[in-house]
């Protein structure tokens, strides 16, 4: 069974290594930022792939960035995610797909190396291995039906640089893309946000207000 690994921490991601390997798995790559990780599982189109969400550049959500791009690019690519975080937008999105196994430990959680294992095995073989702590955040932040929350990650993201005071070319820019897409985004959030075209309003200021006051 072949694994790509990303952990962006030396040791733990040794680690990992030694462990898996130890369990009768092969590991395809090991790695420590998210381009590097998209890189790995598109090449090597993996078993599973076990996932930090914080990795370089950022330390944000690279590495769920990259596994839903990977997912995007080969449908169905069982992805573990192992983390300090419940990353809730990107997890959520994640689950949506309803595709492939899927897991979302956290690491102060695993108690046993047998855990950890099953866990893999399990998602490998297209079921889910998800920490109850996760599914208690994410249930409790989807009983919170705002506008806010009917955007899609890219469209956070586009809002989150609109506060910012970046223009439209600005964001293109940061998220390398065009923009046209990000116009695009842009409508879709006043869509969202119930911002209708009137004379005496400038819906731009009116959905990073929303967004502050979240």
């Amino acid at each position: 069974m072949r694994v790509v690994l990303a952990e962006d921490l030396a040791l733990l991601r040794e680690g990992l290594v030694s462990l898996l390997e130890t369990h009768g798995f092969e590991i395809a790559d090991a790695v420590d930022n998210g381009p590097s990780l998209l890189k790995a599982l598109v090449d090597h189109r993996p078993d599973v792939a076990v996932v930090d969400v914080r990795l370089p550049p950022s330390f944000t959500d690279e590495g769920l960035q990259a596994a839903l791009e990977a997912r995007r690019r080969i449908p169905g690519l069982p992805v573990l995610v192992l983390s300090q975080y419940v990353e809730q937008l990107y997890a959520r999105e994640l689950l949506a797909d309803g595709s492939g196994g899927i897991g979302y430990l956290l690491k102060d959680r695993v108690f046993d190396t047998a855990q950890f294992v099953d866990a893999v095995r399990r998602v490998a073989a297209g079921g889910t291995a998800m920490d109850p702590e996760v599914i208690s955040r994410l249930l409790a932040s989807s009983t919170r039906d705002t506008p806010l929350s009917r955007l899609t990650p890219r469209e956070t993201e586009v809002l989150e640089l609109m506060a910012q005071g970046r223009s439209n070319a600005a964001i293109a820019e940061q998220l390398v893309v065009t923009e046209r897409a990000v116009t695009k985004h842009t409508a879709n959030i006043f869509a969202k946000l119930d911002l209708p075209v009137t004379d005496d309003t400038n819906r731009r200021v009116l959905a990073v207000l929303a967004y502050l006051n979240r």
